[in-house]
């Protein structure tokens, strides 16, 4: 059993820190979504000792440790509501950017660095680091690498663990580990950065990572093409990829409820079609000097068309316009929130099932009632936001007694399709239900295991992606 944090525990650790680590609490204890009210004393340590030291107090006094970045996480994981209150670790104060390599493609940055400033700094030196998702401007890369994060450039290059080479972390113990290693081939033993990313900080705390940045692209392609079906969707996909392989950067499926959410409350964006079709795929191509975009992507719309995949198109043709085809696509999570879902859900299925997963979700759900569904999401990796919203006019607070049946109908479909409940977003505290429903049983086991030999005192972000021991 854990014990609570005291003001006078904490106020003794903050003593033996640098200056101003000690935080007010307002603005560290909410998440995005309004769900969970948080709890605890807030300490923001200046380095990696610091945060050493607050982890081997509160290991010396049972007291749980809450890693906090940026806060935009949606599943809770930076959010404990119930429970002794813990010390909640932010790493604001750590972001100095300890190493650039541009000759061997590598930043050295510190877990509190903001994404927006590490893609920056990449840039900097004419080089890029892809991950890029709506949170950039405050999300921090510890609690990134720490949910493995998506976004929309997972098709090209992938996750956010790919993105790194090594990490330093904090253990449970408070020991730390220098893991910043910049080697591409490292096979002496086990491999303990893909260990700590995606743990959400149950295992330990990631404090630093060495991070791959890539080329940056000479050229950028956008467009904006309608589709009859998630099906025509995907072979669009096909095409695309046979006709300029990887240079598709983002590829996103929108349905004609996310503009149509735009309309009814904002942001206000531009329309790029005369009539809204019902299906359009957002494609973004990174090429090489010395091919034009708009000839490739002129090129792709006329095969495309002949062969009936895809009804109309818009092509960018300057960067404001590709700039403002994007932001139909990043301002559709800000609609969702101002309609309010009843049940939101981050899920991925297999490529060729995605056109059976809409159908058959759709029908499901209309048999549980009138709702509208939004869903959107980087179709090129299988992953759909799929939130389900009341209809216009009416509150998602009349549908509360419906939301766990919304969210389970949902996740039965994915698991029946060999999919995913949590594609990017992580387990957090939110899915911890989840996770034991679907899961394979030895994966628990082996993830349990994990935890008691790594935290067998259970303070790392006690009940995130694991159920806390009572």
């Amino acid at each position: 059993m854990l014990n609570p944090a005291t003001a006078e525990f904490v106020g003794g650790l903050a003593a033996r820190l640098a200056p101003g680590a000690l935080r007010a609490g307002a603005g560290y204890f909410e998440e995005p979504r309004g769900r969970w009210q948080g709890q605890g004393f807030v300490l923001a340590p200046a380095n990696t000792d610091e945060v050493a030291e607050i982890v081997r107090a509160c290991a010396a006094a049972g007291v749980g440790v809450v890693p906090y970045g940026g806060g935009t996480g949606l599943v809770g994981g930076q959010i404990m509501a119930d429970g002794p209150a813990p010390v909640v670790l932010s790493l604001e104060r750590m972001t100095r950017v300890r190493d650039l390599l541009p000759s061997e493609n590598v930043l050295v940055v510190e877990a509190g660095a903001i994404l927006a400033d590490v893609q920056a700094a990449a840039a900097g030196a004419d080089r890029l680091f892809p991950l890029s998702l709506a949170s950039e401007g405050s999300a921090r890369i510890g609690g990134l690498l720490a949910t493995n994060a998506g976004g929309v450039n997972v098709l090209r290059y992938g996750n956010a663990r790919a993105q790194v080479l090594g990490l330093e972390v904090v253990t449970a113990q408070g020991e730390v580990w220098n893991g910043l290693t910049r080697l591409r081939k490292d096979n002496t033993g086990y491999d303990l950065r893909d260990l700590f990313i995606g743990s959400e900080g149950s295992l330990g705390i990631i404090t630093a990572a060495a991070l791959r940045l890539s080329p940056r692209p000479a050229a950028h392609g956008v467009a904006m093409l309608a589709v009859p079906d998630p099906a025509a969707a995907l072979d669009l996909l096909a095409l695309a990829g046979a006709r300029v392989g990887e240079t598709i950067s983002a590829f996103e499926l929108i349905h004609r409820q996310g503009p149509d959410f735009l309309s009814e409350v904002g942001p206000e964006v531009s329309r790029p079609f005369a009539e809204q079709p019902d299906w359009m795929v957002l494609i973004d191509l990174g090429l090489p000097t010395g091919i034009v975009p708009v000839d490739v992507l002129e090129s792709l719309f006329a095969e495309a068309f002949a062969a009936g995949i895809v009804t109309d198109g818009v092509v960018a043709s300057s960067d404001a316009q590709a700039a403002a085809l994007w932001s139909i696509r990043e301002s559709i999570p800000l609609a969702n929130r101002r309609i309010g879902s009843i049940s939101s859900h981050d899920v991925s299925v297999p490529l060729s099932l995605i056109p059976e997963f809409i159908d058959r979700g759709g029908r499901a759900l209309a048999a549980m009632g009138d709702f509208r569904i939004n869903c959107f999401g980087h179709l090129g990796d299988g992953n759909l936001h799929y939130n389900v919203f009341p209809l216009q006019g009416r509150d998602k607070a009349e549908h509360l007694d419906q939301r766990e049946a919304i969210k389970t109908c949902v996740h039965d479909l994915v698991h029946e399709l060999g999919g995913s409940v949590s594609a990017e977003h992580g387990v957090g505290r939110l899915k911890v239900g989840d996770l034991e429903r679907y899961a394979d049983p030895v994966k628990l086991q082996l993830m349990r295991r994990i935890k008691d030999a790594l935290d067998p005192a259970g303070i790392m972000n006690p009940g995130a992606v694991l159920r806390a021991k009572g």
